[in-house]
């Protein structure tokens, strides 16, 4: 009877010793996997939600809706930010500010076109107006309507504004 009681003692501890194991192994683990989390790095492709404001008005926000994608290292997204999220990870969140210089550029008084008035329809002669051209790659804004011109802005709509973006990155593979 001794051996049995014994035996079973021996066994719990044995038991008890192996789900000790168990657990630290387990913790270690995670631990671990949480060092070892991808960050962006060079080609990584990257989900992440982004607010966007400048001079403290939010401009735009993708948070509620579909996070935007890019390859990291493709020049999918402003060079600058792409720099600033390079070594986050899944749940990281930055606030990246960028100088206008470095987000869609100064105004170029330069980049305003004076063009007759009959070349533009007549819906579209309005102050504020974006229209797109076969030819040119963004939007071009109608920035004055004049008796026999209207003056069109080949600027970004955002080119001059200092930018600060709020990012939450939600995957990276």
């Amino acid at each position: 009877m001794l051996t049995i009681v014994s035996n079973v003692v021996r066994n719990a501890r044995l038991k008890s010793a192996s789900m000790a194991l168990c657990s630290l192994l387990l913790a270690f683990n995670m631990a671990y996997a949480q060092e070892e989390a991808i960050v962006i790095a060079q080609d990584s492709e990257v989900a992440f939600f982004y607010t966007l404001s400048s001079g403290g008005e939010q401009i735009e926000s993708n948070k509620g809706g579909e996070p935007l994608t890019y390859t990291q290292g493709a020049n999918q997204i402003l060079p600058k930010l792409e720099a600033q999220l390079e070594g986050l990870a899944a749940g990281d969140t930055k606030e990246v500010a960028l100088a206008a210089a470095d987000a869609y550029g100064e105004i170029d008084p330069e980049a305003k076109r004076e063009v007759p008035l009959e070349q533009i329809p007549e819906q579209a002669r309005q102050v504020g107006m974006q229209l797109q051209a076969q030819d040119y790659p963004g939007p071009i804004v109608v920035s004055e309507v004049r008796e026999d011109v209207v003056v069109l802005d080949f600027n970004h709509p955002m080119a001059g504004k200092d930018l600060v973006f709020l990012v939450e990155i939600v995957t990276v593979k």
